[in-house]
């Protein structure tokens, strides 16, 4: 199979075209023929060898964590996908396996699911990653109700965009920040409040919105833009979630601080036991018209280096996506 495979760590130049064999679906195992692959922030990290501590590499790798394709095979034991069938998921790069940035991946079936009612293949690319990152932090780790109030820092994104729409469709107020060309964006997923995070003070602006603090964060930036902000953020009581794989972590003294004034600073990964569980989720969310695709630009395989390039600079609107096969939906 064709592949765009890296040979080493390093930049986007690393991204090669390469020959591999086809792989085989093992027991519990899905071999899909992958029609399009999402590109996320934590494929170009994978690339840098940011994530060593995580992945046991091997060389050539193929990179990419998301796919939408049709079952080419299935391994002993799994009867929910049959060849042929239309699905989406997450590969197994995170175990060190090829990832979807191929002709054909492998994935646990806990890991796949039905392409949503309605989207098309490139769409549903944009889904496994951001989509149960959101859900996972919102629903799982965040806890988030009905009737509570949220802020999505960086609701323009591909995490952002969907986060919005998921905490909209559980009865929660909305407030996210963006830059002043998506705030009509932003609305136009749910979001109650937009914020232009360059106009002025982000905290400011959420606590005219929320005058005794939110109910939750969502940070789907990081870079610690709002870490030491927390305790004023967020109401007591209340909840602001990380996300593991950006450039941020609370330190110990930020967290203690946070805890003593009755506000949890928690990571998404606390949830990443339940990502199968996620995914079906959202899956059907998605197909009752709970969630719309977020903007996605496509580009061919063999760009996959300038995708990197773009998703590294950190103001993509909604998702990059990745043709590997050519298609019609």
């Amino acid at each position: 199979m064709r592949a765009m495979v890296i040979h080493g760590f390093g930049g986007p130049e690393q991204l090669v075209w390469g020959e591999l064999p086809t792989p085989e679906a093992g027991a519990g195992e899905v071999l899909v023929r992958v029609i399009c692959a999402g590109v996320n922030p934590a494929d170009w990290k994978t690339r840098v060898g940011k994530l060593s501590a995580y992945i046991d590499y091997h060389f050539p790798f193929v990179l990419g964590f998301d796919f939408a394709g049709v079952v080419e095979a299935v391994g002993e034991g799994v009867d929910a996908f049959a060849p042929g069938d239309r699905v989406f998921g997450m590969s197994r790069q995170g175990q060190g396996r090829d990832g979807s940035y191929a002709e054909y991946c492998i994935a646990d079936a806990v890991f796949v699911a039905p392409l949503p009612h309605g989207w098309s293949f490139a769409q549903a690319a944009a889904l496994p990653v951001a989509g149960t990152t959101a859900y996972g932090g919102l629903v799982d780790v965040g806890e988030l109700k009905a009737g509570q109030t949220v802020l999505i820092n960086g609701g323009a994104g591909g995490v952002g965009s969907l986060g919005i729409q998921i905490a909209h469709a559980l009865g929660a107020r909305v407030a996210t920040t963006c830059g002043p060309d998506n705030i009509s964006y932003v609305r136009g997923f749910g979001a109650d409040h937009a914020i232009d995070y360059r106009a002025g003070d982000v905290v400011q602006a959420v606590r005219r919105w929320a005058p005794g603090g939110v109910d939750m964060v969502l940070d789907a930036v990081g870079l610690d833009t709002l870490l030491p902000s927390a305790v004023d953020i967020v109401a007591p009581g209340g909840r602001y979630v990380e996300i593991a794989t950006l450039v941020s972590q609370a330190s110990a003294d930020e967290v203690a601080h946070a805890a003593a004034n009755r506000v949890s600073i928690l990571s998404n990964m606390n949830a990443v036991m339940r990502l199968p569980q996620h995914l079906k989720e959202l899956a059907a969310l998605c197909t009752a018209g709970g969630v719309k695709p977020p903007t996605i630009e496509i580009l061919p395989l063999g760009e996959a280096a300038e995708a990197h390039r773009r998703i590294e600079g950190q103001h993509v609107r909604g998702k990059i996506i990745l043709e590997v096969t050519p298609h019609d939906d």
